[in-house]
Parts: C-alpha cells; structure tokens; sequence
C-alpha cells in the first residue's frame, strides 16, 4: 500500500476532470452494472500511469462522443476494488496501469499496461477516441 498523501495528487489528476474514485467491490460492482457506457482508469504510481495513461484517458475526453460515466480504482492502494474491476476485465490479465471501456455492463474495448507503456498520450487519447466513436 501507498501513503495517501503520495497518491492524493495522482487520484485528484483523474478526479478533478470527473472521474470517480471507486474505493469498494460494492461501489464498483454499482458503477459497471448500470445502463450505459462507462470508462474505467485502473490508475497507477508508475511513470506510465503519469506520462501516458492519466492525459491520454482526459484528452481522451476532449471528442463528439465521449463515456457517460468516468471512474477509477488505484492499484496498490484501494485493493479490492481494483481486483473487482479487473474481474470485470476478464479475459485481460491485471496491468496497471489500464484503461477499460463498458457499455451497459460489457467490456467493449480495453487497454492494457503494454498498450500505454512507451506510447504518446496522443496515441492513447485517439485509440480511446476511436472506441468512443463506434460505442458511445
């Protein structure tokens, strides 16, 4: 586990752009089952998580068509509520960080850690863009 004041500033960079934090099995298990399309952050310490996986997700955001619901877990610190989204991320193995797209409970599109890592957050935000486009 992480201290909290080391990661506060790594969860606000997701929060204060509308992500919200699940910290519980319960709450994410609310969050995915609901009607709709959602974005799920697996967030991260890592260097990937700062430089690719965190501005790719919000400029990501930044399109026509966009996730009705933003939310994100944080790996190495809220446990067992990044262990019940990657439950829903199956057939994935866990990474972090990673980055899940649902429409109305269902995996649609997924990132994992070897698609964000060494890659631009540009590239990231426009695969995310693209999966928008064709589920949003």
């Amino acid at each position: 586990m992480y201290p909290a004041d080391l990661v506060q500033p790594m969860r606000e960079e997701l929060t204060t752009q509308g992500f919200q934090e699940l910290q519980s099995p319960e709450e994410v298990d609310k969050f995915i089952q609901e009607k709709g399309t959602k974005l799920v952050v697996v967030n991260s310490v890592c260097g990937c998580a700062a430089a690719n996986a965190r501005p790719g997700a919000k400029e990501s955001l930044e399109n026509d068509k966009t996730p009705e619901k933003l939310a994100t877990v944080f790996a190495g610190v809220d446990g067992e509520a990044t262990e019940k989204a990657r439950s829903y991320m199956a057939p994935f193995p866990p990474s972090s960080p990673s980055i899940a797209l649902f429409k109305d409970g269902e995996l649609v599109h997924m990132l994992e850690r070897h698609h964000i890592e060494g890659r631009p957050a540009e590239m990231i935000a426009e695969n995310l863009k693209s999966a928008y486009d064709e589920h949003c």
